[in-house]
């Protein structure tokens, strides 16, 4: 979509402009034969009544042919508008994903899933229903009166101008009726959506609110939301009830066709109209009415499109890393990992979550990130896929700044194992692949037992194509992750970033997530963000942040026997491991470290 344009609805449908207007003429056309089967019915009565016995063959046989021109110009403009909505639906989700590859992920993730899925999905489906009815409905709301206007004056100037004077009367109440609507229809949409927020609250809070509360706040929150929509909308009903009952009842054909009937009887009276005329003119007079109601829907169909295309508009806003020209782009030479005067703020306003960070990861060694929580560790892993750009110094990867380098070179030397698993609905095969998708059988099944995962994958239905289920809901956590693992294995890309893959392993899986990780971990350049300080006891060297700066650098023995940060989070940390519910309990031993496995012979 086109960015520079006036964000209109019409603008929307530029992709299919071509479609859309064939579809409008269409409707317009079948229209006008329409019309003109009803004036050609009026001739065949006049003939009869002036020769009864004279059957009007040609003009019935054009009666005939008429109506089924109409008829089927009608029904083509809708599958031409209908054919163009698919193709816009299309090309919308295609340019939004397209766009949103190109996004940081750190701004999508504040953009946030839900509302990304609402876009892509319910914006973009509301389009479609706005392109596949508004615009044969729009191309029948103009060109229905416009063409019976002119018939009408043709036939007779009075009767054509009684028929405008019913429709502008309808138009004046409905004038009054729509008042305010601006700002009417906003606090309608802001109304419905907070009772759908509330909606989605309750019901994915359920657990929380059967523990805490039995619902009574949360229901109640509910509630409110209700109470305030059905407020606003008995106070628009109040307000717009007498002058849109009233336009709504004299836009209605029946009106426009009792005024006619009323005043051509008094024209005929008075031998001032002929009986074909005034015949003509009932038969054709209410199309001026009949197309009102079409345009009212319209209306609808507009505002529900304008709320669509501003979210679209809004993610299309989304600014888009800068990416670097083909022929400036540089490779990466080698496995290191570098931060030189690192800042990082995630608002320009906001403060630093990393300020002036710098260290060196040489290849093939383990560098851990530690300190409280909110010291910005994980910033610091997201940093380097670019998932943001920092805002002043640079990481260079292999050498090279990550602002060089061509997305797909970055992401082919980097890969992640983050404590948030994620793997979709397709097959365990699948999930493995990503990435690799020409990979054989026997390769996933390597990585797999290396990510000691091959035993539970083999125990399942279909084994390897045992479908994940949605977010992998079909799988434990601890399996999840081994998958995760072996996905990051089978890439086999020279730097891994681990953000504490084993912090939410049960004691049954910790062992094997453990020995997983080592065999990943094994000769790559590993960055390591640690909660449980036990696994990076053997790590080349350690660094302790506070408040996104570097507090402490070094190895685990050293930083101990220095008795700062770090000394204090250990001592913490092996506080918390001896604690039990009974004080003559040993404490468990926790699992070895993986940096220590990993440097184990195989």
């Amino acid at each position: 979509m086109d960015r520079q344009t006036p964000k209109s609805p019409w603008a929307v449908m530029r992709p299919v402009q071509g479609q859309i207007r064939f579809a409008m003429a269409l409707a317009a056309l079948g229209t006008v034969f329409g019309l003109v089967a009803l004036a050609m019915l009026a001739w065949v009565i006049h003939r009869l009544i002036e020769a009864p016995g004279d059957w009007p063959w040609t003009p019935m046989f054009g009666v005939l042919v008429c109506t089924v021109l109409a008829y089927l110009l009608r029904i083509n403009s809708f599958d031409q508008s209908h054919y163009a909505a698919f193709r816009l639906e299309q090309i919308l989700r295609t340019r939004l994903a397209e766009h949103l590859a190109r996004v940081s992920l750190g701004e999508i993730q504040r953009i946030g899933a839900g509302a990304l899925a609402k876009v892509i999905q319910d914006d973009v489906k509301e389009l479609h229903v706005f392109v596949a009815d508004s615009t044969p409905l729009h191309a029948r709301a103009y060109a229905g009166p416009a063409i019976t206007l002119i018939a009408l004056l043709w036939l007779d100037w009075r009767l054509a101008l009684a028929a405008v004077a019913v429709l502008a009367l309808g138009f004046v109440a409905m004038s009054l009726a729509m008042r305010d609507r601006a700002e009417l229809v906003r606090r309608y949409h802001a109304a419905r959506e907070r009772v759908s927020a509330a909606v989605v609250e309750f019901v994915q809070a359920m657990p929380v609110v059967r523990t805490f509360d039995t619902g009574t706040d949360t229901f109640g929150r509910f509630q409110h939301a209700l109470e305030s929509y059905l407020g606003f909308l008995t106070h628009w009903y109040r307000e717009a009830s007498l002058s849109g009952r009233l336009g709504m009842a004299v836009l209605n054909p029946m009106p426009t066709l009792a005024v006619l009937l009323w005043l051509g009887a008094w024209l005929g009276w008075r031998e001032s109209l002929d009986f074909s005329t005034w015949l003509a003119v009932l038969l054709i007079g209410t199309g001026m009415a009949e197309a009102m109601m079409p345009l009212m829907s319209l209306y609808h169909l507009i505002d529900k499109a304008k709320l669509s295309i501003a979210r679209i508009d809004e993610v299309m806003d989304t600014p888009e890393l800068p990416q670097v020209a083909p022929e400036k782009a540089h490779r990466p030479q080698d496995a290191s990992l570098v931060f030189e005067g690192v800042g990082f703020r995630y608002d320009a306003d906001g403060e630093e979550a990393v300020a002036d960070l710098s260290f060196t990861a040489a290849p093939g060694t383990v560098t851990a990130l530690v300190g409280p929580s909110g010291a910005g560790k994980t910033t610091v892993a997201r940093l380097i896929p670019r998932f943001w750009d920092v805002t002043t110094g640079r990481v260079l990867v292999g050498g090279v700044d990550v602002r060089e380098m061509r997305a797909d070179d970055l992401m082919g030397q980097v890969s992640f194992v983050f404590q948030d698993t994620f793997l979709f609905a397709g097959s365990i095969a699948e999930n493995i692949r990503l990435g690799v998708p020409d990979a054989s059988q026997e390769a996933v099944e390597a990585a797999a037992r290396a990510a000691q995962a091959h035993a539970f994958i083999e125990a399942l239905p279909q084994g390897y194509e045992t479908r994940a289920g949605e977010r992998g809901i079909f799988l434990s956590g601890g399996q999840r992750q081994r998958i995760t693992i072996a996905r990051a294995i089978l890439q086999e890309r020279p730097i891994l970033v681990l953000d504490e893959a084993t912090a939410f392993a049960d004691p049954e899986n910790e062992l094997a997530l453990v020995a997983a990780l080592s065999q990943l971990m094994r000769g790559k350049t590993v960055i390591l963000v640690a909660h449980r300080l036990s696994t990076i006891r053997d790590a080349d060297q350690i660094l302790v942040l506070d408040r996104g700066r570097l507090a402490e650098l070094g190895r685990h023995d050293d930083l101990i026997a220095h008795g700062g940060l770090y000394a204090r989070l250990w001592h913490g940390y092996e506080q918390a491991q001896a604690w039990t519910l009974h004080p003559d309990t040993p404490p468990s031993t926790p699992a070895p470290s993986p940096a220590r496995l990993a440097e184990m012979p195989s």
